[in-house]
């Protein structure tokens, strides 16, 4: 095993281990019933638009793929796009890691359908700047508007947080202005590339946006069948909670998610809210998605064998059927 390996596989077991703790403080207060009692407590209702928004947000990465290949100038049908976003997404998710577990399935889907390494590379990049302007988009609308719950966690003050709103609000600024401004190639140590175009810019900004409000509102109705929460705390909580599993880069966000939210929101975040939460976002779309993944694998395969060389099959044929045609012939 390589050296790059040995470093790969401690960070994770040591990201793992720290999810596995941080999931015992949480889960070491309640019992087996208590859980079962707060999941049994979740309105029905609740569930139903929790699944909706947690629907809108995956539908939301799909965009993310499909204005990277309009970025490219590619053509693939929607269709092809979006079952490679999902089980890349609804998978990576969970791995951990989600740039690099994301694009090794992204590859695996694109390169069958005649997208280059490279290609598929600035895919994943264009995928993480949308993550990153979305996150900061609302990361600096939430510091504005509801500034004391960051202020809390940070240990900061309101005129700080709200300072640092602005200055993430001036990010998606100066990306669109950027695009609008290089129009040229740009060339980074052997890739080559360049910004898109505005249009295609200003998407990224509203869909990355607009898939963590989805987000942010499936855990929000979660949170709110057991206390009065307001929107922006909850998008406060998720948005602060992504930060740490990005820094963190722990499995699923296992723990980290559950703790930021319980501290930011301790009288709404019951352990019911947070596994349902857990189990809408993370565990249903995996199993969906593996799902979709082993079948697109026999399926890949079973075309793979019906395209081979049909002149070597036809050789093959002839050579079987000859000695039953010569024997005839005596």
């Amino acid at each position: 095993m390589t050296l790059k390996s040995l470093i790969w596989n401690g960070l994770l077991i040591a990201a793992t281990c720290l999810a596995f703790w941080l999931l015992y403080r949480i889960l070491h207060h309640y019992s087996l019933d208590d859980i079962g009692n707060s999941l049994l407590s979740i309105p029905l209702r609740h569930l139903c638009l929790a699944l909706l928004c947690a629907a809108a947000s995956y539908l939301c990465l799909t965009g993310f793929d499909l204005l990277a290949i309009l970025s490219l100038r590619k053509s693939l049908p929607y269709r092809k796009i979006a079952l490679a976003s999902f089980v890349s997404l609804s998978i990576g998710h969970n791995i951990g890691f989600a740039g690099l577990s994301s694009g090794a399935f992204r590859y695996r889907f694109y390169s069958r359908w005649g997208l280059s390494i490279e290609e598929v590379t600035k895919i994943v990049l264009f995928c993480g700047v949308t993550v990153g302007l979305g996150m900061t988009t609302l990361g600096g609308i939430a510091l504005l508007v509801d500034p004391a719950d960051a202020a809390g966690l940070l240990r900061s003050n309101t005129r700080d947080i709200r300072t640092a709103g602005v200055i993430l609000l001036a990010v998606p600024v100066l990306y669109a202005s950027l695009t609008m401004i290089l129009r040229q190639r740009l060339t980074l140590w052997r890739w080559s590339f360049e910004l898109p175009r505005p249009h295609i810019a200003l998407l990224q900004i509203v869909i990355g946006t607009l898939d963590f409000v989805c987000v942010s509102a499936c855990l929000h109705q979660l949170l709110s069948a057991f206390a009065d929460v307001a929107l922006f705390r909850s998008i406060t909580a998720y948005v602060l909670a992504n930060t740490a599993v990005m820094a963190t880069h722990v499995p699923g966000g296992l723990g980290v998610i559950e703790t930021t939210v319980s501290y930011i929101v301790p009288n709404a975040a019951s352990i019911g809210a947070l596994i349902a939460f857990r189990c809408i976002y993370f565990l249903i779309p995996l199993i969906l998605g593996t799902t979709l993944l082993i079948a697109s694998e026999l399926m890949f395969r079973h075309r793979s064998a019906r395209t081979k060389d049909p002149a070597k099959v036809a050789d093959k044929t002839t050579r079987t059927q000859a000695p039953q045609r010569t024997g005839g012939i005596e």
